[in-house]
């Protein structure tokens, strides 16, 4: 990946050896936190540039997940991150463009078998990742940790509970149950057999089908953790057809109780819904929390 070019036609001439300069300009659908663009460009390639001049490190988080998902032995398809740049006011990040098309029979079950594979990444024996990035626009803390539990407790739960405590959004009857509920969790949840290699934010919004009907994973928050963390939060929107579900299982059969413990893997989205968008998640924080304690 290209690092350090303010241009990024300087960038994309040095990534495609060869001078290209931006002939078009394209708007495209990127979310309610950056403006989002297809470039096309005189070298004859397309690529989708991501620009924000928010959140610092916002886009090295991103680029270096959706470089560890692009290496990983197998899985979706996902995004190649080409260039990026960052300085204190303004950030970019260019990456492969993928066109969209219709999903091809048995779309589903592929996408749940391909899921699965992704998860039985082992390359990592630890919870965490190189980088620190973002959930939304939340920093998302990634320290290493042995066990998971402290990590999911700790990076996860106590981090988005003390941020709701001074963004003002929580009151103390939650902060107190949050801290009962993060001393239970040995108890909860059982430690994996393995750290998989999770997308982080896997949610109907981030995926996307290819020209050839193909599932491809989009906006990871990367990290290695348990993988019924991703599997709990593609049920919290929904998007997800019962198919996925079966053929992941099929593929990779997943730990008794796993139902009983989605709405714990989910509180941590929950909870940074309340720190992004306010007091209207409350409620269904605490119910969450009251469940488990």
């Amino acid at each position: 990946m290209i690092q350090g070019y303010p241009d990024p036609e300087q960038a994309l001439s040095e990534h495609f050896a060869a001078p290209c300069r931006v002939v078009q300009r394209s708007a495209v659908g990127g979310g309610c936190i950056n403006n989002a663009q297809l470039l096309v460009l005189d070298c004859g390639a397309r690529v989708f540039l991501k620009e924000n001049t928010g959140a610092a490190g916002l886009f090295r988080g991103e680029a270096v997940g959706l470089d560890a998902l692009h290496r990983a032995p197998s899985g979706p398809r996902v995004p190649e991150p080409i260039a990026l740049y960052e300085d204190a006011g303004r950030q970019w990040l260019a990456m492969e463009f993928i066109e969209s098309g219709a999903p091809a029979p048995g779309f589903w079950e592929q996408f749940g078998a391909e899921m699965a594979e992704l998860h039985r990444d082992t390359a990592c024996e630890r919870y965490g990742f190189q980088e620190d990035n973002h959930i939304g626009s939340t920093p998302q803390v990634n320290t290493w940790e042995d066990g998971w539990t402290r990590f999911f407790g700790e990076h996860r739960l106590r981090y988005q509970l003390e941020l709701a405590r001074r963004n003002g959004v929580a009151d103390g009857s939650l902060l107190r149950a949050g801290e009962r509920l993060i001393e239970r969790l040995p108890e909860l949840l059982p430690e994996p057999e393995h750290a998989s290699l999770l997308h982080g934010d896997f949610w109907g919004g981030n995926f996307m089908v290819d020209l050839e009907g193909n599932a491809v994973i989009i906006d990871p928050a990367v990290y290695y953790g348990d993988r019924e963390a991703d599997l709990a939060m593609a049920r919290l929107f929904g998007g997800f057809d019962g198919r996925f579900y079966e053929a992941y299982h099929d593929a990779y059969p997943i730990a008794p109780g796993h139902a009983e413990r989605v709405d714990l893997y989910n509180l941590y989205h929950v909870l940074n819904h309340l720190n992004l968008f306010g007091r209207g998640y409350l409620g269904q924080a605490q119910a969450i929390v009251a469940r488990y304690i």
